[in-house]
């Protein structure tokens, strides 16, 4: 017999698995690959910390996934077969030189992927943070790791104790028993997370916003201009508002200061908003933005914007303060409040809010502007970010409904989930990108994730640029996560991964099965840390949205160039 092995004796049990360090060898090596794939460049810049969280769930993942994979074979193939034993000094070895290597790889990972990130930092004009310092990821991908896998060990031990229970208390099979033995945990730990710790949370979450809800941001105070919900008016009062709806209606710029930027006399913006406590139902409140709109003469105004919000119902301020110097005042915004929960929070909980109270503010006000005769009633648009946009699609079957029901459309940022948003995305032309498509050769949708996309307003008349009304147009960035994430990422690599990167994405991002969907969920927590133009920050394009969209006559680059200077120097006095 060969030095360093030993045969098995006859009867004997198939050895057991091969463990480094107590870890079985099948699953680490998973776990090592996923912990490298997870390392790898996503959409959007992660600090060391983040990363390293978002390493540390991955791995352990790969771990499980591992063991898995092995045990059909340890359980039925390994049996038939002769095998033969390192003697116990080799295995320790062998232990040791795995550990070292599997040490080796996790440091060497580490650092390649340092120059990963500092290469997304600078696509997007952040700052190059990453360096020898990222090896500390490393601290924190460990000890999320083993506190997994201590927890999962924990229940295993628990699934063996419990069978034993059985057995000599009930006297059933051991076989039988260590089968009903890990269901029977494995209810328990599912029924504890929902009914305990998601109960609880959701609880949690309920409270905490609809305290945030109830406040108002500093600065902020009850306007006095009748043209706004919320004035000593309005039906729609100031303390029923809502957090997000009582900074809409007191934000940007009177009449005065509107004219003292154009130079010409400005018309005083009318905001109109409901909050949840305005009425009491989605229907009521509907009424009520109709009634407000009736009584500040919204019907006479040049354009008329209904925007969907967002989970807790903010509107992009920019967006606003960009159509309402666009239009020098002579504009009306209508907006309504079906939640105060973060969007993802209200997208995973609660998507329907969002969908029913588009669907019924849009239609509520399209039956009212439908009576008026045409030509004397304002442009009617329809606007929404992120799930504000999920919000306004709802109000339409498809894209021709859209375009027969308004008279243009802005949708930004949209989530993956949007129905019309992923029926134009399945038919774009031939041989066009999923992250920046044609339809129809954009004579009906168009795409932009930057001004270059957009034709100027002064050509679309151009027959090259030809763009008939009325417009719809998606804004999406290649690097925004929450038009990208789905489920589908799990186990199925995207159009948009196999195509050239757009122009904010690195050509490094690849696709793997699991491992891509936790990097891009994990992007969606940080969407907005990248400064404006990346990820899930369009705050740059909307002066050149608007003006593509619903550009006043006669209007020119060169006015959507001077309202984003406008823009600026407004927050920078702010």
């Amino acid at each position: 017999m060969r030095q360093g092995f030993r045969a098995p004796e006859e009867g004997a049990p198939p050895p057991r698995p091969i463990t480094i360090l107590g870890l079985d060898l099948v699953g680490l090596v998973f776990a090592l690959f996923f912990f490298a794939w997870s390392l790898s460049p996503s959409l959007l810049p992660r600090d060391w910390v983040f990363q390293g969280i978002v390493s540390g769930f991955t791995s352990v993942t790969g771990y499980g996934v591992g063991l898995l994979l092995a045990f059909p074979m340890r359980r039925w193939v390994a049996p038939r077969f002769s095998w033969w034993r390192f003697e116990r000094r080799v295995e320790l070895v062998l232990e040791i030189l795995i550990a070292l290597l599997a040490i080796f790889t996790v440091m060497s990972t580490l650092l390649v992927a340092a120059s990963g990130q500092r290469d997304v930092d600078a696509l997007m004009g952040m700052s190059q943070s990453a360096g020898v310092a990222y090896l500390r990821t490393g601290l924190i991908i460990v000890g999320i790791f083993l506190m997994v896998l201590a927890i999962a060990r924990g229940l295993r031990r628990a699934a063996r104790a419990f069978a034993g229970l059985l057995s000599a208390r009930l006297h059933v099979s051991l076989p039988v028993a260590h089968v009903i033995a890990p269901i029977t945990v494995a209810v328990a730990v599912v029924l504890f997370v929902d009914k305990v710790l998601l109960a609880g949370s959701s609880d949690a979450a309920h409270s905490v916003f609809a305290g945030q809800n109830n406040g108002t941001e500093h600065g902020v105070v009850q306007p006095i201009s009748a043209e706004r919900s919320g004035s000593p008016v309005s039906a729609a009062h100031w303390d029923t508002l809502g957090l997000q709806g009582r900074t809409f209606v007191a934000g940007g710029l009177g009449s005065e200061r509107l004219a003292a930027i154009s130079g010409v006399p400005a018309r005083e913006p009318i905001r109109v908003y409901a909050g949840l406590g305005s009425a009491a139902d989605t229907a009521a409140r509907v009424r009520m933005i109709v009634g407000e709109l009736d009584r500040t003469g919204a019907w006479d105004r040049k354009i008329l914007v209904v925007a969907g919000t967002t989970g807790t119902g903010w509107v992009n301020p920019v967006a606003a303060q960009s159509l309402e110097l666009m239009y020098n005042g002579d504009s009306a915004i209508a907006a309504m409040q079906y939640s105060f929960l973060p969007s993802w929070i209200s997208f995973l909980v609660d998507r329907s809010a969002a969908a029913s109270a588009g669907a019924a503010l849009i239609d509520g006000i399209h039956q009212r502007w439908a009576q008026l005769p045409e030509g004397h009633r304002p442009r009617l648009i329809v606007y929404g970010e992120s799930l504000g946009s999920q919000s306004a699609e709802s109000a339409f079957g498809s894209l021709a409904d859209l375009r027969r029901s308004v008279d243009g459309a802005l949708f930004v940022g949209p989530p993956n989930s949007n129905h019309l948003w992923g029926a134009i995305e399945d038919r774009r032309d031939p041989g066009t990108p999923e992250v920046l498509p044609t339809y129809a050769g954009g004579l009906i949708v168009r795409f932009a994730a930057g001004k270059q996309d957009l034709p100027l307003p002064e050509q679309h008349s151009a027959p090259r640029d030809a763009w008939p009304e009325p417009r719809v147009l998606y804004l999406q960035h290649a690097s925004d996560p929450v038009v990208w994430w789905n489920t589908d990422l799990l186990f199925t690599r995207p159009d948009w991964l196999t195509e050239a990167p757009g122009r904010d994405r690195t050509s490094a991002m690849s696709w793997y099965p699991i491992v891509t969907f936790w990097q891009v969920s994990a992007d969606l927590v940080r969407a907005q840390s990248p400064p404006s133009g990346h990820g899930h920050n369009y705050e740059d394009l909307m002066p050149y949205a608007w003006a593509a969209v619903a550009a006043p006559p006669g209007w020119t680059s060169a006015d959507s160039d001077r309202i984003t200077a406008t823009l600026a120097a407004i927050q920078s006095e702010s």
